[in-house]
Order: structure tokens, then C-alpha cells, then sequence
């Protein structure tokens, strides 16, 4: 396209360099501002309230819908309603079983929880081991000893676990 080639919406007068796209987009803005009649501040905080009313609305609207949507259950078939359980469950508290590996605090012993599961994807058994801090009441294990362990309030900055049984003395 040739220099002396323009658009029927550009206004060229001689010896004024072309301008960019930008330039004449601002340009443009700018004008259709000044044609704009201009507005007091209180006008401007009334369109901005009532614009954020508007948008209010659709927002009500929209969660409504979503709301409706989920209600509907995802197969279409009307989701369960009523209420929920008066009382919440409660739930027993975990057993673990393991090998005690320190029994030298007062009333604690360190117990070594030995996992071993198959690995989802690759199929290969992944061993870890998690050691558990065990209130022992009666300092009754020692190192070496199989036991069970349950899960109880916190009992100080680390002990979460409480001693149940000695399954297996160390020989």
C-alpha cells in the first residue's frame, strides 16, 4: 500500500505526520469525550451506584441459577433434600499398631508405625514408617516391644497418641 493511499475515515492535512493506530484510537476517545456533556460528582456517584446495583442483581441471579443447577443433581434426577443429621457423627478413635523405638521420657515411649502399601499408578510396595509419641501412664513398654496405640487429645506439644496394650515383649 502506497503513502499517498488513505482510508475514508482519516483526516489528513499536508505536512502532519501519519499516525499510529493508538495515537489515533486516543485521539478519537479524547474527542468523543469533549462532545460528552459533563457531569457533576454527585451525577457520577449516582450512575456508579446504579451500575453496581445492576450488577448486584445478575450476580443474585446468576448464584440462583448455580444454585438450581446443583440442586438438580448432576444426572438431572432431583438431588436429596432435607436436613441434616441432628447429631454429628462420632467417630472412634484410630488404632495403630508398631515397634517401640525409645522408651527413655518419663511416661512417653517413641513408637515406629511401619506402612507398606502397593503404589497406585506403578504397582511397586512403597514402605514408610512414622513415629508416634505415646503417653505410657504406667512406663509399662519398653524398647523392643510390639504395642497398640490409640488416638486421643492432645497431651502436650507432641503426644497425640495414648498406649493401649503391650501385644509382644522384647526378648
Amino acid at each position: 500500500m502506497a503513502d499517498d493511499e488513505t482510508t475514508d475515515t482519516e483526516e489528513t492535512t499536508p505536512g502532519a505526520p501519519k499516525l499510529s493506530a493508538k495515537e489515533e484510537r486516543v485521539r478519537a476517545e479524547h474527542a468523543a469525550a469533549s462532545q460528552r456533556p459533563s457531569r457533576t460528582p454527585e451525577q457520577r456517584d449516582a450512575d456508579r451506584r446504579e451500575l453496581r446495583r445492576a450488577k448486584a442483581l445478575a450476580r443474585t441471579r446468576r448464584r440462583q441459577q448455580e444454585k438450581a443447577k446443583k440442586a438438580k443433581g448432576a444426572d438431572g434426577s432431583p438431588a436429596r433434600t432435607g436436613t441434616p443429621p441432628a447429631e454429628p457423627k462420632v467417630s472412634t478413635p484410630q488404632s495403630r499398631e508398631g515397634t517401640v523405638v525409645s522408651a527413655k521420657p518419663d511416661k512417653t515411649i517413641v513408637v515406629r508405625i511401619d506402612i507398606a502399601r502397593r503404589h497406585r499408578k506403578y504397582e511397586k510396595i512403597v514402605r514408610s514408617t512414622n513415629k508416634l509419641h505415646v503417653h505410657d501412664e504406667a512406663n509399662d513398654a519398653n524398647e523392643g516391644d510390639r504395642v497398640r496405640v490409640i488416638e486421643s487429645r492432645p497431651l502436650s506439644a507432641t503426644k497425640r497418641w495414648k498406649l493401649v496394650e503391650v501385644l509382644e515383649r522384647a526378648k
